[in-house]
C-alpha cells in the first residue's frame, strides 16, 4: 500500500485476531482521518514528505487517532508550523479533550500553555517544581517563578 501515512502499516495496531489490516479497512481510516482533521493532500497516496509542514502535523495525530488512544502525549506540537496550521492543532486537541481525551501538551511557547491548558506543571532541572491549576494563577511571571526554582 502507498498510503501517505499507513505504509507498511507503521502507525495502526492491529486489535483483529488475524494478522495485518485490510486494503478496504485502510482506506476507510485514511478517507475519514484526511476529512476529520481536515488534511490537504491531492491524494491518500501522497507521501508525507510531500506536504506542507502543518499537514504533516496532522497527518502524525491522524497515525495516533487510529489507535483510539485514551492518553495522547504531544510534545511541540505546533513548533515549526504556520499561524493558521497552529490554530487547525488547536482546535483538533480542543475536539480531543471535548470527546475525554487525556492530551499532555510539552512547549516551549508560553502562550500555547497558557492559552490551551487546563493545569500546567512546571519542571526545572528534571524535578517538578511547581504545578498551576486555577485560571486565575496562569500567568507568564507564575511560570517563570517555578522555571527558575533550581
Amino acid at each position: 500500500m502507498g498510503f501517505f501515512f499507513f505504509q507498511a502499516e507503521d502507525g495502526i495496531r492491529d486489535r483483529s485476531p488475524s494478522r495485518g489490516l485490510g486494503d478496504v479497512y485502510k482506506r476507510q481510516i485514511v478517507t475519514s482521518s484526511i476529512k476529520k482533521l481536515s488534511i490537504k493532500t491531492p491524494s491518500m497516496k501522497e507521501h508525507i514528505s510531500n506536504l506542507s509542514g502543518g499537514n504533516q502535523q496532522k497527518v502524525i495525530v491522524a497515525r495516533w487517532l487510529a489507535n483510539d488512544p485514551d492518553v495522547l502525549i504531544m510534545d511541540e506540537p505546533t513548533r515549526g508550523i504556520d499561524v493558521g496550521a497552529k490554530h487547525e492543532i488547536y482546535e483538533i486537541m480542543c475536539d480531543l479533550a471535548k470527546q475525554g481525551k487525556a492530551i499532555i501538551m510539552i512547549s516551549s511557547e508560553m502562550s500555547e500553555l497558557l492559552g490551551m491548558s487546563d493545569r500546567i506543571c512546571v519542571m526545572c532541572n528534571g524535578k517538578l517544581t511547581g504545578e498551576v491549576k486555577e485560571p486565575e494563577d496562569m500567568t507568564q511571571a507564575k511560570i517563570m517563578e517555578y522555571a527558575t526554582r533550581f
